[in-house]
């Protein structure tokens, strides 16, 4: 998909965004709230991020298609090194090249702003299911992320068990 612009997202964009994520909220693991946050709520997680970290949107045929976000890893000065990433690609145009582009946006967004380490924090089944599989993982591992944590069962949704798993890129260097 070569007809993909990127670029920040506004508060304009709060129920393309909403919608997306609305379907993982719904009918999957991959996020963990149970309820989709209503659009002021959400608008104002937008607001949020923005004040610091980069949003983004693909835009694909006029439409919002995927969102990518950084926040603080950890609330400390100490870790204002390192960010963690959150993407999320509307379920009827995924494996097409939007996340990779997305993701490679937010990096150089952070790279730019002294960021040096980024982390995706993930839901991970033991064994795959209809509400969540081990692609996410996947397709950070094919972007250069790798496991460096693992949390067993600790996060339950529809009746079940998940475990949570860290990744980790290096997208800077350390001096």
């Amino acid at each position: 998909m070569d007809n993909i612009e990127i670029r920040t997202a506004t508060t304009d964009d709060t129920e393309a965004i909403l919608k997306i994520y609305q379907f993982y909220v719904e009918n999957t693991a991959i996020s963990f709230e149970y309820e989709t946050p209503p659009a002021d709520e959400f608008k104002s997680r937008i607001e949020n991020t923005l004040k610091k970290y980069p949003y983004l949107v693909a835009v694909h045929n006029g439409m919002i298609a995927g969102y990518a976000y950084a926040g603080a890893f950890i609330w400390r000065p100490a870790y204002d090194w390192s960010a963690e990433a959150t993407i999320y690609v509307a379920r009827n145009i995924r494996k097409c090249g939007i996340g990779k582009k997305l993701y490679k946006a937010l990096e150089e967004e952070l790279k730019q702003m002294g960021i040096l380490n980024l982390y995706a924090c993930i839901g991970y089944p033991e064994v795959d299911d209809e509400y969540l599989t081990k692609n996410s993982a996947q397709f950070h591992e094919h972007l250069g992320f790798s496991q460096v944590g693992r949390f067993h069962q600790c996060g339950r949704k529809f009746d079940r068990w998940y475990d949570m798993i860290w990744m980790e890129k290096i997208i800077g260097e350390h001096r």
